[in-house]
């Protein structure tokens, strides 16, 4: 049971990353369509990035004391790449440059998207199977 139980939080900790990375999308889309001024996005931006970079390494983490290496191994890069932008102290939209950089933010969001889908669905898989098993 306890398998189920780690599943599932699994699957709520990639549903509140994908939840985060569409609102970090949805506020470049509106600077880009110019519904938001540039200070507001870059704030609001701010405030959600480390939030998702603890997300994502809890996630490789609890992956890795759990013993499930291929989905650790899927999620590794993704955690590599933030903690990366960490340590060089560029994770964070910088409110002059946010013009320039919109269209590799959002490609950069984007991918992160595509990544953490990959990440929900073997999650959604992988608790379908321990329920299976139960």
């Amino acid at each position: 049971m306890g398998e189920v139980f780690y599943w599932i939080f699994s699957f709520l900790l990639i549903l509140a990353l994908l939840c985060v990375l569409g609102y970090q999308l949805i506020m470049l889309v509106d600077l880009e369509f110019d519904y938001i001024n540039p200070y507001d996005s870059t704030s609001r931006i701010n405030k959600v990035i480390l939030p998702e970079f603890i997300m994502q390494g809890v996630f490789c983490i609890t992956n890795l004391i759990a013993g499930h290496w291929i989905i650790f191994l899927i999620g590794l890069p993704c955690m590599y790449y933030n903690v990366t932008l960490y340590i060089k102290k560029e994770h964070l939209a910088d409110v002059t440059e946010i013009y320039n950089k919109l269209n590799w933010e959002k490609k950069k969001r984007l991918f992160k998207v595509g990544h953490s889908i990959l990440l929900f669905v073997l999650s959604v898989l992988s608790l379908v199977w321990s329920l299976a098993e139960e």
